[in-house]
């Protein structure tokens, strides 16, 4: 018998081999497959009782430093049937590439004998020579010096003027004088007299002029000589920059290059041409370090063939993104998406449900209609205009639905699985109207929603509260938002207790949301500096069920016509 990987983990009890998945995670949208979840669950077994390494996963209560972790499983066969799983961690553990149990990174870039710590260290000694330079005191000298310079050719230059200024009215006054004089009766000047006194008024603008020119000379002399001197120290400044960016640059295209993924059909790309034709055209930072490639590409290198994968954090919540502690979590867009698309070449994956309309049997409810708009009320997962894969949409339903009106237009959207009330514009004059209250905000809308346990509001002993947490999306995981203070858009709900499920556990709270961001009632319930408490069923930032239990169950506006209020409220499905 053939010696297993070493990284290869055989289940400790029998698994039932007829229960394989017939078809590889697809693993940006996925349920765990039970053996999977059985893996996952040694792992963490591991993860809690392991002493070979010490990380501060911030499950002890110290924040402080703390980095929680994305692990992965990965379910593999052996040539000889023998079904186990591979475990790996994304980035680096307790500063290390190397632990038992794990796989190893595609390409190990703190190896002794790896070129990557040799050149690193030339950039860093860059760096040092850089910060030194940054740091130099004459350039801080210099520039001040520079400043009262300027500053004081101001003072020069505007007084100067100011002189000038006083002469020009002096001179003005005295040739009216003149031209008074030589027509008075008798005249008290003579022709030749005037045009005496005119000459010498008129040499006294030319030698103020002359003195303006030559006082500003002077002070561009004297600027001039400080300028260059720090010109010098700047231009060295700005050449090591110019250096350490060709050498930084140079580095991270030769460690890409390291960087080469197999698939089963034993074809290889190395990160940059996996990426060169991507939005970024270069891989971001970390890619190739996540657990996904790590596994497949042992999988692959120890001929075990892939069967289902899993990912799950591991750890205290990170400031902006909302992960939970052991929850399963798909695979990141940004940084995965173009080498997963190639190491899944030639393996039979499940289809991509994203692409499938999960509402194409769901009525829309007319719940009012007029000349002027109508009310629907939204079954979860219809989109509410075309997305880039589906079609189906309010938008397209109502179009068929109304064929002779001058809209639809939509006049605001719903996420595609939240359910409730919209409002439609049926003509260009409602919608316009319509906008406006919704810019204005003077449009009412509450939402219910049923939240997993309860939220740590309550065990404060709140009952109403209000979030405000600034939202952006996640440049590496699209759709899902961030909280983010720095760059975020601001984001303010406005929460109230309905009821507590007795059996469940669950919450019903009601949502008042004050913007209108992405995902902002998902975010704000789910993050930790929010309620804490992901809403049921939200397969984003939760745990999946057979819908996101979210509904917009009243809006109230006014009548964008008649001027009359109207309040309409429709009870959620679940």
């Amino acid at each position: 018998m053939s010696k297993l990987p070493d990284c290869f983990t055989p289940f400790s009890q029998a698994i039932d081999t007829d229960e394989l998945p017939a078809r590889f995670t697809f693993p940006f949208y996925y349920e765990p497959h039970p053996l999977c979840i059985l893996a996952a669950k040694a792992l963490q077994q591991h993860l809690e009782t392991q002493t070979d390494w010490q990380h501060n996963f911030g499950l002890t209560g110290e924040l402080q430093g703390a980095i929680g972790k994305m692990f992965g499983v990965l379910l593999v066969q052996t040539a000889q049937g023998e079904v186990g799983y591979l475990a790996a961690f994304s980035g680096k553990l307790a500063e290390q590439n190397h632990w038992p149990r794990f796989v190893p990174p595609v390409f190990d870039m703190l190896a002794k004998d790896a070129f990557f710590k040799a050149e690193n260290q030339q950039i860093n000694q860059l760096n040092q020579q850089l910060l030194l330079q940054e740091q130099h005191p004459q350039i801080a000298k210099l520039t001040a010096e520079l400043n009262e310079l300027a500053a004081k050719a101001e003072v020069a230059l505007a007084t100067q003027r100011q002189r000038m200024s006083a002469g020009r009215e002096r001179r003005k006054a005295q040739r009216l004088e003149l031209a008074a004089q030589l027509t008075a009766s008798p005249p008290t000047v003579t022709l030749e007299e005037k045009a005496h006194i005119e000459a010498m008024l008129s040499q006294q603008s030319v030698n103020e002029k002359a003195q303006l020119r030559h006082l500003k000379h002077d002070w561009d002399v004297q600027q001039q000589a400080v300028s260059q001197a720090l010109a010098q120290l700047i231009a060295t400044r700005d050449n090591l920059r110019l250096e350490r960016k060709q050498l930084s640059a140079a580095l991270q295209h030769k460690l890409f290059e390291q960087y080469r993924f197999l698939n089963i059909l034993g074809a290889e790309k190395s990160l940059n041409s996996l990426f060169k034709d991507t939005v970024d055209l270069t891989p971001p930072a970390g890619a190739g370090e996540c657990a996904a490639p790590k596994l497949l590409q042992y999988a692959f290198k120890h001929r075990l063939k892939p069967l289902a994968m899993a990912e799950f954090w591991w750890g205290a919540p990170p400031k902006s993104a909302i992960r939970q502690h052991k929850q399963f979590y798909p695979a990141c867009l940004r940084k995965c998406q173009p080498i997963l698309k190639h190491m899944l070449e030639g393996l039979a994956v499940d289809d991509n449900p994203l692409r499938i309309n999960p509402a194409a049997e769901k009525p829309l409810e007319i719940v009012y209609q007029d000349d002027a708009l109508a009310i629907v009320n939204k079954p979860a997962e219809l989109l509410s205009v075309p997305g880039k894969e589906i079609t189906d949409s309010v938008y397209l339903r109502m179009q068929q639905t109304f064929p002779e009106a001058t809209g639809p237009l939509i006049v605001h959207r719903l996420d595609m699985s939240t359910s409730g009330i919209m409002v439609i514009a049926l003509t260009k004059a409602s919608h316009k109207q319509l906008q406006k209250q919704f810019i204005q905000r003077r449009i009412t809308k509450r939402y219910v929603a049923l939240l997993e346990g309860s939220p740590k509001a309550l065990l404060q002993g709140q009952r109403e509260g209000n979030i405000s947490l600034p939202l952006r999306g996640d440049l590496d995981d699209r759709p899902r938002q961030l909280v983010c203070p720095q760059w975020g858009k601001a984001a303010h709900t406005h929460w109230e207790l309905k009821e507590i499920d007795a059996h469940t556990g669950n919450t019903r709270v009601y949502l008042y949301p004050h913007t209108g961001r992405t995902h902002q009632l998902r975010v704000h319930c789910a993050h930790h500096e929010g309620l804490d408490a992901p809403i049921v069923g939200d397969d984003l930032y939760g745990k999946r069920a057979e819908r996101l239990h979210l509904h917009a169950d009243l809006l109230a506006f006014t009548h964008p016509l008649t001027g009359l209020p109207m309040q309409f409220q429709v009870d959620p499905a679940f």
